[in-house]
């Protein structure tokens, strides 16, 4: 484990408490799930999480995102180096920073002058898995659902080997909260060979679970800025 300290929230002040979960409109719930009411306990837990974390993370100051973004970028270059020490043909899938997100630009920029296939995922049909697309730093992003900007839709498609996902919150079984669409998710659960999955988030983020349900896939790694979390 890395040093999981918070950088702006002590961890017993930075989870709502069980009961939130009867205030919050119950929209989804998983229909994998054995109890459909406990899903939709845990769907509207989620719900209010994701909407404390996501307040969290926007009160950081300009300087402390990059900070972050510079401390991750750095540690996902260790991972690479003990991951991606194969053949240059890999394929990492990183994302586009959205929402306060850490930004990994420079990295991909730097990756990519390197040699390395750099991707970048995009949904082309709601519910379904996501699709991944070449990218270098020419290429001419279009706006994708959300208005997130992707590769255009005539940008090669590739299977990835190392996926990075964003993380809302995440917790020490190396359970992802993301924004609640299921997308990284479905795809990783289709597809094969399964590729190596990184989630890349705060230590403040990280939650005493996030009650997994049976749609959950557990990443590999979950990398913070103070270092490797989980795995590594």
């Amino acid at each position: 484990m890395g040093n999981e300290s918070n950088s702006f929230k002590s961890e017993g002040n930075f989870a709502s408490p069980p009961c939130m979960a009867a205030e919050v409109d119950p929209g989804y719930f998983d229909p994998l799930a054995v109890d459909p009411e406990q899903a939709r306990d845990v769907a509207r837990w989620r719900t209010a999480e994701r909407k404390r974390l996501r307040e969290a993370r926007r009160t950081l100051s300009s300087s402390q995102r990059t900070i972050a973004s510079a401390a991750l970028m750095t540690g996902l270059e260790r991972l690479f180096e003990e991951h991606l020490a194969g053949p240059s043909d890999v394929v990492v899938a990183f994302y586009w920073p959205i929402k306060d997100e850490p930004d990994l630009r420079p990295l991909m920029v730097e990756m990519q002058a390197s040699g390395r296939s750099i991707a970048l995922p995009l949904v082309e049909t709601r519910a379904a898995p996501l699709v991944f697309r070449l990218w270098t730093p020419e290429t001419r992003m279009e706006r994708g659902h959300w208005n997130i900007p992707v590769p255009p839709r005539d940008a090669p498609e590739v299977m990835p080997d190392v996926v990075l996902a964003p993380l809302m919150g995440w917790d020490s079984e190396g359970y992802r909260l993301g924004y609640g669409g299921g997308y990284f998710d479905r795809t990783l659960a289709a597809l094969s060979p399964r590729p190596f999955s990184i989630g890349v988030g705060l230590a403040a983020a990280k939650l005493p679970t996030i009650y997994p349900q049976p749609h959950d896939i557990p990443m590999d790694v979950i990398l913070t800025e103070r270092g490797s979390a989980v795995g590594g």
